[in-house]
């Protein structure tokens, strides 16, 4: 295991931190073959009118500044092994949840990007699929207790009767994501929403 820190926010040499963390993956493991951008900050919670130009850039540097950094410094790697990529969005984006501008903001961004990078990679023999998920993390714990009025505006008990749980009914499809039996299935945003992602 290697564990590295490397925030990306504004002001910051936000390239370096990612290359530097690839190049220390590199030399520990001799390759890459998934990439998976799950990182996200945001102040969910603050109404558009009220978000400012601090949060907003919280939320578009941690989230999809860094899926953006570390799509770029992977992707020579990722060719190499015809490798995976996933990055995780949200249903705060897809349906437009109350409180969460910037956090929806930069999760669709993120399925832009992804999108495009599906397109350009696919010959190289990359794939690169979207997770929205809803599990019980810490965070959302923390997001009640902070927010509670956006809590209760967003976040209802899916038809499966329970959250997600992040090692095995979000992780657990990420590793199949990652298998060689799904490298055909690319450009795709999944909802791990027990049922709530329902859409077109």
């Amino acid at each position: 295991m290697l564990a590295l820190q490397a925030d990306i926010s504004a002001g910051s040499d936000n390239e370096a931190a990612a290359n530097m963390v690839v190049s220390k993956t590199i030399e520990e493991f001799g390759r890459i073959d998934v990439l998976i951008n799950n990182a996200q900050a945001s102040a969910s919670g603050v109404t558009l009118a009220d978000h400012t130009t601090e949060q907003f850039d919280l939320a578009v540097y941690s989230g999809l500044y860094a899926a953006f950094y570390y799509m770029k410094a992977c992707y020579p790697h990722l060719k190499e092994t015809k490798g995976s990529v996933i990055n995780f969005a949200s249903g705060a984006g897809l349906f437009g949840n109350f409180g969460q501008c910037a956090y929806a903001a930069a999760k669709e961004g993120i399925r832009g990007l992804s999108r495009v990078a599906a397109t350009e990679w696919g010959p190289d023999g990359i794939n690169v699929n979207v997770i929205c998920p809803l599990a019980w993390t810490a965070q959302l714990d923390n997001f009640a207790k902070a927010y509670p009025e956006a809590f209760k505006a967003n976040v209802k008990m899916p038809p499966m009767g329970h959250y997600g749980d992040p090692e095995t009914e979000i992780g657990r499809v990420c590793v199949q994501l990652a298998h060689p039996d799904f490298k055909y299935l690319s450009g795709e945003t999944l909802t791990l929403e027990g049922g709530m992602g329902l859409r077109p």
